[in-house]
């Protein structure tokens, strides 16, 4: 063998520590999963039927996953933008020289550091129709109360509610490191310029603060289609299937149904979905490299 297009094979001695349990883990339940997905396994019997791309078939004709399909974008698109928005202005307001900052900063980054479940628990507390607090404070507004996670209408938004609460601190952090390693030279050679707070934010703190605005992006898209533990706690999935996603399809399918091979078609759906924002990434990565 020519050693020499391979590189010294001593050298994939170092990886192994690292590829034994990428294997293990990822590569080989990874390989079985789409075994699974041709067949009719029920979890229970020993014999596993091989159905072809029957899975595949069904889940394509299934209303159920279109519906998933575009709970998950929407619950994507209605994570993202608030969440980094939202981490963004807090950040620019604690980046300042302002007393008890510091204390500030704990208290909103201190939910993400809560386990979601223990988040999702109170938060369905705060939404019960009839003594929670969201509907108190609504009334003392003079408006009427909500039905909250009990209504097809405002059960996605308010699954959404608790996971940008959750998720704002997280960016907020980031974006303050970002905000910080910005050279104050170039806000004063632009103070110099003439140019405006609104133009020095436009045209100075946005453009070297991307890089970070774009890793948030991406990893809160990741995040949101992957969220899972909030919509257990308070919603199930529904009513009627309004806060069903991807991957809690997934659930339904593998642990209620007991139908792992369609279970498994859906999981290989949502790592094609995940994949393919990764190349996304990547490649406005590489482009934005090449252009700087």
């Amino acid at each position: 063998m020519n050693w020499k297009k391979w590189g010294e094979p001593q050298a994939y001695l170092f990886i192994l520590p690292a590829f034994i349990p990428y294997l293990i883990f990822w590569l080989a339940p990874m390989i079985y999963i789409v075994y699974l997905s041709f067949t009719d396994w029920d979890f229970m019997n020993p014999v596993k039927n091989w159905v072809g791309f029957e899975n595949y078939i069904n889940l394509i004709q299934e209303p159920a996953f279109a519906k998933a399909l575009k709970i998950t974008f929407l619950f994507a698109i209605g994570n993202v933008l608030p969440t980094l928005v939202g981490g963004l202005l807090l950040a620019l307001l604690l980046n300042r020289k302002m007393r008890g900052s510091a204390l500030y900063r704990a208290i909103i980054f201190s939910p993400w550091v809560t386990p979601t479940v223990a988040v999702s628990i109170v938060w369905a507390w705060i939404y019960e129709p009839r003594v929670g607090l969201a509907n108190a404070i609504l009334k003392l507004f003079g408006m009427g109360g909500l039905e909250w996670t009990q209504s097809p209408d405002t059960a996605l938004m308010s699954v959404l509610i608790v996971t940008i609460w959750k998720g704002i601190g997280w960016t907020m952090v980031f974006y303050l490191v970002a905000l910080q390693n910005i050279p104050e030279s170039l806000h004063e050679a632009a103070m110099m310029e003439g140019a405006n707070r609104r133009q020095r934010f436009w045209h100075v703190t946005l453009p070297l603060i991307s890089p970070t605005t774009f890793f948030l992006f991406m990893i809160t898209t990741i995040d949101a289609i992957q969220a899972y533990d909030q919509i257990n706690v308070l919603t199930q999935g529904g009513p009627s299937g309004s806060t069903t996603t991807l991957l809690y399809l997934y659930y339904d399918a593998a642990f209620r149904q007991f139908n792992i091979g369609q279970a498994s078609t859906v999981s290989i759906s949502l790592v094609m979905l995940l994949a393919l924002i990764s190349l996304i990434s990547m490649y406005v990565s590489r482009r934005r490299i090449h252009y700087l």
